[in-house]
C-alpha cells in the first residue's frame, strides 16, 4: 500500500546534501563525524550572542544514519545563527581531538556572520553559521564559456581593488565596490578576473578577538569551503554576502568578464597539533587531515601547519560539493587551484600518478564548462609544471615566469628560453597531448614584487611585515638598474619604464593565456615588499590616482590587451612547430638573429627576430590575422637590426616601439610608421619593436 507522508521533509532522503538545507517548515541540519558519542546543535538569536539561546541534542538512535547525524528542526528560517558541538574521544597521540565544549564551525555552512569573540574561559568561538536562502534573481544569466585560448586574465583582490580611499566608489573593499570599477576593467580589454581567495577565512585573533598586528590580507587559509567571505560585504546582515557575491558575478557577465576563484583545498586556519578547534578538527580530525606519528602531529605539505586529505572519500565529496556549489549557486566560471600538487598525494602524502580527485574534478559533468587551473607545486618540493593531470588542467607556468625575467634582466644565454616561451612552451605541454592554452602565463603574480618593483629593486624590503625581512623569496630575479627604489634620475626611469612595455609585449604577444597582475598595468608598487601576505593596508591597495599619473602605460597596455583579442595569429590553438605556410617560404613562426640570419642559440647574444605567421584558413578558418614581426634588443647597448629576407615584400606597418615616449610608443590602429627602405635600423638597448603586416 502506498504511504503518503504528511511531511516529506522528515523522510530519509532529505539527510543529505550536508549542512543547513532550508525547507518550506523549518531547517535540516546534516553532518558528518564517524567516531562522535554525541551531536549537538546550537542556535543562537544575535550575531553577538556569546552563548546560544538553544541547545538541541541529537537522538543516536533517531538522528543517526550510518555516520551522518541529521535533525530538522521546524520554525527556523533563513538568517537562523548556529553552530555544531560533538563529543567523542580526545586522545591528541592518535589523532583524536574531540571537545565537547568547542563551538564548531558547520563544513558546509553557506554563510559565516559576525567575527571570533574573546576568550575568557578558554572556549574560542569562532563566528557563527547561518542558514541561507539560495533564491537569487539571476535574470537569465549563463556562464559565459569563452575559450581559453581566448582568454585574458586579470588576478586581483576583492578588497585591495577599491579599498582605498583614491577608488571614490560608494561600497570600497567590497564585492559591490567591484562592481563600481567594472568600467575600468572592460575598458581595459580583460576578459577574466581571478579573485584571490573569497571563502571565509579568519580575519581577527581567534583568542582575543581583535585584529591581529599582522593580519591575513591574502586570505590563503580558508575557514569554510561553501561561505563567500563576509569581510568583503557591504552588508553586515548575516547572509548579506551571499546576495552582494552573486550581484558582482552577474554584473560581471553582463560586461563580458568571467569570474575565477583562487581555492585553497590544500590546508585550512586550524593549523597544527598546537593550533584551534574550530571545525575539522573537532568533528573527525583523522579523517579531514593527513596525520603523522601516528596522529599526533599533521603532515604539512602545505607549509600552513595542516594538510587537507583531499584523497580520502569524505574530503574528497566535500572538495567536489564545495565546487559545484560555487558554478550552480554562483555561476563562477572556473577555479585556479593553489599548491595544486597537493591534490596529487594519496591518503599518506605520496605522489601519484593517477590522483582519484585531480582526475575526478577533470572528469565532473557539472563542471564541464568551466576552466580549471592548477598551480602545479607545492611547499614539500613537489614541482609538475607541464606533467600536471590531464588535457582539462591548465597551469600556472612557473618557468615562463622565471625565463622572461631572465631574459629582460640580461642574463646570458637566455635566448632559446625566450623562444620556446614565446612559442607557447611546446618543451612542457606538447608531449602530454596538451596545447599553448594550457599555459597560463604569467610575469609576476600577487606573490612577489608587482610589475613596478620588479624593476625598481634589487632586493625584497619585507621590514613591515615584522620578521626581520627573512621572509619572502630571495630570488627575484629582479634590477633596479642604478637606485633601489623610486628616483627622479630620469634615464633610470625612462628604462625602468622601457623594461616594463617590453614585458608587457612579451606576455601579450607570447602563445598561451596571458595572466596580468592587478595594478600592473599603472605601474602599482607595494615599495619593495615581495610578501605583502599580511598587509592589509596601502601597500597592497590599488592608488587609483595611479590611473591618471601613469596613464601613458595604461595606453599602452590596452592597445596590446586590444591587439591580441583581435589577431589570432598570437594566441593560436596549435603549437608552432617551424611547419610551412605555402608563402614565400614562410614558416609558421621563423626566428633570426638581429642581423636576420639564422640564430646562433649558444652565442650568449640578447638579440632576437621572431615572425609569427597569420594562421592559415584551413586552420583557423573563421579567423583573419596577421603576420606579427618581433624585435627584441634584451642587451644593455644599441644593436643593428636587419630585417631578415623573409620579412622583405611584406607591407609592414609599426605597432610598438618601446624606445619611444607616448603617444609614439603605440599605434593602437597599426598605422605606425614602416620600416626603412633597407631594412637596417638601430634598436635602443633593452627595447622593443613590433611591426604587423597588412591584411
Amino acid at each position: 500500500m502506498l504511504m503518503v507522508h504528511p511531511h516529506p521533509e522528515l523522510q530519509f532522503s532529505h539527510v543529505l546534501p550536508y549542512g543547513a538545507i532550508l525547507h518550506e517548515r523549518g531547517v535540516r541540519f546534516v553532518v558528518f563525524s564517524r567516531s562522535a558519542t554525541a551531536m549537538r546543535l546550537l542556535l543562537y538569536n544575535n550575531v553577538d550572542d556569546r552563548e546560544p539561546s538553544e541547545i538541541i541534542d541529537f537522538d543516536r538512535e533517531t538522528d543517526r544514519w550510518g555516520d551522518i547525524w541529521s535533525i530538522f528542526i521546524p520554525g527556523l528560517s533563513a538568517g537562523q545563527l548556529y553552530h555544531f558541538q560533538a563529543e567523542g574521544p580526545y586522545n591528541p597521540e592518535q589523532g583524536m581531538l574531540f571537545d565537547g565544549r568547542a563551538r564548531l564551525i558547520d563544513p558546509y555552512a553557506k554563510a559565516l556572520a559576525g567575527t571570533f569573540q574573546a576568550s575568557t574561559d578558554g572556549i574560542i568561538r569562532p563566528p557563527k553559521c547561518v542558514v541561507v536562502d539560495e533564491s537569487f534573481n539571476w535574470e537569465g544569466d549563463r556562464h559565459l564559456k569563452r575559450d581559453l585560448s581566448e582568454t585574458i586574465i586579470y588576478e586581483m583582490h576583492v578588497k585591495g581593488f577599491t579599498a582605498d580611499d583614491s577608488s571614490t566608489v560608494k561600497h570600497p573593499g567590497t564585492y559591490l565596490g567591484v562592481i563600481e570599477k567594472i568600467p575600468y576593467l572592460k575598458s581595459l580589454g580583460v576578459t577574466a578576473v581571478e579573485l584571490m581567495p573569497i571563502h571565509e577565512f579568519p580575519i581577527m585573533d581567534m583568542v582575543t578577538g581583535k585584529t591581529p598586528t599582522r593580519g591575513n590580507y591574502w586570505g590563503y587559509d580558508s575557514m569554510a569551503f561553501f561561505a563567500p567571505h563576509r569581510g568583503y560585504a557591504s552588508s553586515k546582515a548575516p547572509g548579506g554576502q551571499v546576495r552582494e557575491f552573486k550581484e558582482m558575478v552577474k554584473a560581471l557577465h553582463q560586461a563580458g568578464i568571467e569570474v575565477i576563484l583562487d581555492v585553497v583545498y590544500n590546508h585550512t586556519c586550524e593549523g597544527n597539533e598546537k593550533g584551534p578547534i574550530l571545525s575539522f578538527k573537532g568533528l573527525e580530525n583523522q579523517v579531514y587531515y593527513m596525520l603523522a606519528n601516528g596522529g599526533r602531529e599533521y603532515k604539512n605539505y602545505s607549509g600552513c601547519g595542516n594538510t587537507v586529505n583531499g584523497n580520502h572519500p569524505i574530503v574528497r565529496e566535500m572538495i567536489f560539493n564545495s565546487l559545484r556549489h560555487w558554478v550552480h549557486n554562483y555561476h563562477v566560471d572556473g577555479f585556479r587551484f593553489d599548491l595544486a600538487s597537493i591534490l596529487s598525494r594519496d591518503r599518506s602524502g605520496n605522489l601519484v600518478a593517477n590522483p582519484p580527485l585531480v582526475e575526478a574534478i577533470a572528469e565532473d559533468p557539472m563542471l564541464a564548462d568551466t576552466k580549471i587551473i592548477a598551480e602545479a607545486w607545492d611547499a614539500a618540493g613537489a614541482y609538475q609544471v607541464g606533467s600536471f593531470a590531464n588535457l582539462r588542467w591548465a597551469e600556472w607556468n612557473g618557468r615562463y615566469r622565471d625565463d622572461i625575467r631572465s631574459f629582460w634582466k640580461g642574463e646570458p644565454h637566455k635566448l632559446g628560453a625566450l623562444a620556446t616561451r614565446l612559442a607557447g612552451s611546446s618543451d612542457l605541454y606538447q608531449a602530454g597531448g596538451r596545447q599553448p592554452y594550457h599555459s597560463i602565463n604569467f610575469i609576476t603574480s600577487h606573490d612577489g614584487f608587482p610589475m613596478n618593483d620588479l624593476v625598481s629593486y634589487n632586493h625584497k624590503h619585507n621590514e613591515a611585515n615584522g620578521e626581520g625581512n627573512r621572509d619572502g623569496d630571495n630570488h627575484n630575479l629582479s634590477y633596479n638598474y642604478g637606485v633601489e627604489g623610486p628616483t627622479k634620475r630620469a634615464s633610470i626611469e625612462k628604462i625602468r619604464t622601457q623594461q616594463i612595455k617590453n614585458m608587457f609585449c612579451t606576455l601579450l604577444l607570447s602563445q598561451g593565456v596571458p595572466m596580468i597582475l592587478m595594478g600592473d598595468e599603472i605601474r602599482r608598487t607595494q615599495h619593495g615588499n615581495n610578501n605583502a601576505y599580511c598587509q592589509d593596508n596601502e601597500i597592497s591597495w590599488l592608488d587609483w590616482k595611479l590611473v591618471k599619473k601613469n596613464d601613458e602605460m595604461r595606453r599602452f597596455v590596452r592597445a596590446l590587451i586590444a591587439f591580441r583579442r583581435d589577431q589570432p595569429t598570437v594566441r593560436q590553438k596549435h603549437f608552432l612547430g617551424g611547419y610551412p605556410t605555402g608563402r614565400r617560404g614562410l614558416y609558421d613562426v621563423n626566428w633570426y638573429n638581429n642581423l636576420g640570419t639564422a640564430v646562433d642559440w649558444d652565442s650568449g647574444d640578447s638579440m632576437l627576430t621572431c615572425l609569427f605567421a597569420a594562421p592559415s584558413k584551413e586552420t583557423d578558418p573563421e579567423q583573419i590575422g596577421r603576420d606579427v614581426l618581433l624585435l627584441m634588443n634584451g642587451s644593455a647597448s644599441p644593436q643593428q637590426f636587419i630585417l631578415p629576407p623573409v620579412a622583405k615584400g611584406t607591407s609592414w606597418r609599426m605597432f610598438v616601439d618601446t624606445a619611444a615616449t607616448s603617444p609614439s610608443d603605440v599605434y593602437p590602429d597599426l598605422n605606425g610608421p614602416r620600416p626603412p627602405a633597407a631594412g637596417k635600423f638601430v634598436m635602443p638597448e633593452r627595447s622593443v619593436r613590433i611591426y604587423v603586416a597588412s591584411r
